[in-house]
């Protein structure tokens, strides 16, 4: 199974995700794309397989991993503090693949109904849903995690 991670600015919400993936699920292929050089590198610090950065590499590489994690900010136009462009938003949002997004509520994007938890309880819950189903899929398979 193929994870994409994406981050931005420097990479720390997706350095902790891929930190806390790498422990859980030790064979997981994790692509970090970061929007830049900086939120990559932290990444594949991190312990991601390999990593690459900007808007190309986003939108190049949505449609090709089985999963996409990050915080909303990467499908909201102009999110992360601009670093989301309009495109990228657009493709992200578009990947037929699915999406699993943390609630981060950060300038004007207020999300209602969603209980605010510290950010180390919001990336285990994500974490556990990618696990989930990294192993229904490879029941599925037939592979051994």
């Amino acid at each position: 199974m193929r994870v994409a991670v994406i981050d931005g600015q420097g990479g720390g919400i997706g350095k902790h995700i891929v930190e806390q993936l790498r422990k859980r699920i030790p064979n997981l292929e994790i692509l970090a794309l970061g929007t830049n050089a900086l939120a990559t590198g932290a990444m594949l610090r991190a312990g991601a397989t390999e990593g690459a950065s900007g808007e190309a590499a986003i939108c190049f590489n949505s449609d090709r991993v089985d999963l996409i994690v990050g915080s909303i900010g990467i499908v909201t136009v102009h999110g992360m503090l601009g670093e989301i462009t309009p495109s990228v938003a657009a493709v992200v949002s578009a990947a037929k693949v699915e999406k699993i997004l943390l609630p981060i509520q950060r300038g004007n994007l207020f999300i209602v109904g969603v209980n605010r938890i510290p950010l180390p309880h919001q990336v285990e819950a994500l974490v556990d849903e990618v696990e989930k189903r990294f192993n229904e899929r490879n029941i599925i398979s037939g592979e051994n995690t």
